[in-house]
């Protein structure tokens, strides 16, 4: 396949929308709009990285990393994997064309109904049938299905036993990975996985149904102009009632630049999304006082098991495959369900995951701050896959907690405020039932390996939610249900937004949703733009290109409601 991208040399100084952000949401709205005819521009911070050009070597991943903190900054701007070290909770977001759906997991599950009856959510939401809709189309876009082949890979047998023995059964999740060759809905031949295990490296392979294999490529069909390296500042309004965006150059060049638009689509990501709209208050914009709150982990853990009794293979092998004759499976295969009928918030996923082959030759010395050298000088000896790391366990844990967290900015950056997060229940709940798989598997829980080093002992969540979510008004949310941005200025009512001013990515969440969050970003985007078609009157469809075609649907009955 090749590139989508285009250097800001060639961006216009105009545009009918711009979109910030290519990940979930902003892929859904630069698909959609393209498809209606509008000019569309894409901005992402990032750079592009196509199939084989993910990180398959540990020196290359480290050239992946970018790591900040309140004092601070190693590595490249473009880097994919873009680490915040804060005092309260550590942030890992993905960073480039397609955004977090290029080193995510890729699992893609529904939340449960008594997560959109919250009082929290708008009641529109829950109400007016769109969500429904939404959920479809996401499902026929990414094209999620569970591994037909998990039952015969150790690390799913290795959790499916020690379910099984603390009265837990085990189910293979979807996850956005094409496990057959084939035609992907936007035309693109995708071959199958080759189950390396490095989805959360990226996907060298091509066998991911990532946003820069989906709605990405459908938008640039139509028409729409995706530009890397383009780090936004802050909106601003111009006298004519349009939007100005502020970018900062980040490919080299230097500078920054203004862009126009008629309509901004912020879909930056948590962390972006929040950070722009704080700046852009700070510079005179109105917006409502909650931007910034009701910041969520989604209840969210990466830990591990160590010393298992059996190999677990759980450590990616890449694609080439650096040894043969081992199948590691997608990053996530099996997962159990910890389910309560009584209490939404002591609900549990816990998932078998799989680090990245890149992460291989350093993994025993990750583990040497935790006392356990022997092991792992006896895995720098014997390699990853053959010593004691191939009886590790990783965990991809997800539960809820209290969307207390708040952003603020500190110096004219990001900063994360959540003194009391290390004490969220979630943390004992996630501790105990995890402390229990290791122990079936005849090994020991070890919560954080880093915890001796500059990463403390603070949690840290890959599902980073809220800082502008929904609400009814401005007085509870920073957008109301249609993803459009609350108006705080003199005179303006309690609902009353800003035209053309979108939030479209996983900021947009008032709450934590207990599952990966992915097919529920997608969805709600698909929804926010099913209101915009309705509102400005747009004509457009969701249906693929390829021979898998939507079921059209009669939409005028929901948005009439």
């Amino acid at each position: 396949m090749t590139g989508l991208s285009r250097t800001l040399d060639h961006v216009c100084n105009r545009y009918d929308v711009i979109v910030v952000g290519s990940g979930y949401g902003g892929g859904v709205a630069a698909s959609r709009l393209a498809r209606a005819g509008k000019t569309v521009a894409v901005l992402e911070r990032g750079r592009e990285v196509l199939a084989g050009g993910f990180p398959a070597r540990f020196p290359d991943l480290k050239n992946e990393m970018q790591v900040s903190g309140r004092k601070l900054r190693t590595g490249p701007s473009s880097a994919l994997y873009d680490v915040r070290l804060g005092e309260d909770m550590h942030v890992l977001v993905g960073c480039g064309l397609g955004g977090g759906s290029l080193i995510n997991a890729g699992v893609a599950l529904r939340p449960d109904d008594r997560v959109f009856a919250d009082d929290c959510w708008p009641g529109q939401i829950a109400q007016d049938g769109l969500l429904e809709e939404g959920f479809r189309r996401a499902r026929l876009w990414l094209n999620p299905q569970s591994d037909p082949n998990a039952g015969n890979l150790t690390k799913f047998r290795t959790l499916e036993a020690a379910g099984a023995a603390l009265g837990h059964d085990i189910v293979r999740p979807n996850v956005t990975v094409s496990f057959e060759a084939g035609t992907n809905v936007v035309g693109i031949e995708q071959p199958a996985c080759t189950r390396c295990g490095d989805c959360c490296g990226g996907c060298n392979v091509g066998a991911k149904n990532s946003v820069a294999l989906t709605y990405l490529p459908d938008a640039v069909r139509h028409g729409a102009e995706l530009f890397t390296h383009a780090g936004v500042r802050y909106l601003s309004k111009t006298n004519e009632g349009e939007w100005e965006v502020h970018v900062r150059r980040l490919d080299g060049a230097g500078g920054d630049i203004k862009l126009r638009a008629a309509m901004v689509v912020l879909a930056a990501g948590t962390l972006g999304t929040t950070e722009i709209l704080l700046r852009s208050r700070a510079h005179g914009l109105a917006l409502s006082d909650r931007v910034g709150e009701r910041f969520s982990a989604n209840g969210d853990i990466i830990a591990f098991g160590y010393g298992a009794r059996d190999p677990v293979n759980a450590v990616g092998i890449g694609y080439p495959p650096k040894i043969d004759g081992v199948e590691i499976g997608a990053a996530v295969s099996g997962q159990l369900e910890i389910d309560d009928a009584a209490t939404l918030a002591n609900e549990l996923r816990v998932q078998e995951g799989v680090l990245p082959s890149a992460l291989a030759p350093v993994l025993p010395v990750l583990f040497i701050p935790n006392g356990r050298l022997l092991g792992a000088l006896q895995s720098l000896v014997n390699g990853v896959y053959k010593g004691p790391f191939a009886k590790l366990q990783t965990f991809f844990a997800v539960s809820h907690d209290s969307a207390s967290g708040r952003f603020v900015l500190d110096d004219d950056r990001l900063a994360l405020v959540w003194p009391t997060a290390k004490n969220e229940p979630v943390y004992a709940r996630l501790d105990a039932i995890l402390s229990a798989v290791v122990k079936e598997a005849g090994g020991s829980y070890v919560k954080n390996p880093l915890a001796g080093t500059v990463m403390g002992h603070q949690p840290a969540t890959a599902h980073p939610l809220g800082g502008a979510g929904m609400g009814r008004e401005r007085a509870d949310g920073a957008i109301n249900h249609k993803g459009q941005v609350f108006d705080a200025g003199a005179g303006r009512g309690a609902t009353d937004v800003h035209t053309g001013l979108y939030v479209i990515d996983g900021s947009m969440m008032p709450r934590s949703l207990g599952v990966n969050p992915l097919l529920t970003i997608t969805a709600l985007a698909e929804r926010t733009l099913m209101h915009m078609q309705q509102e400005l009157g747009l004509s457009f469809d969701a249906e693929p290109l390829s021979g898998v075609r939507a079921t059209p649907k009669d939409l005028s009955p929901f948005l009439a409601a």
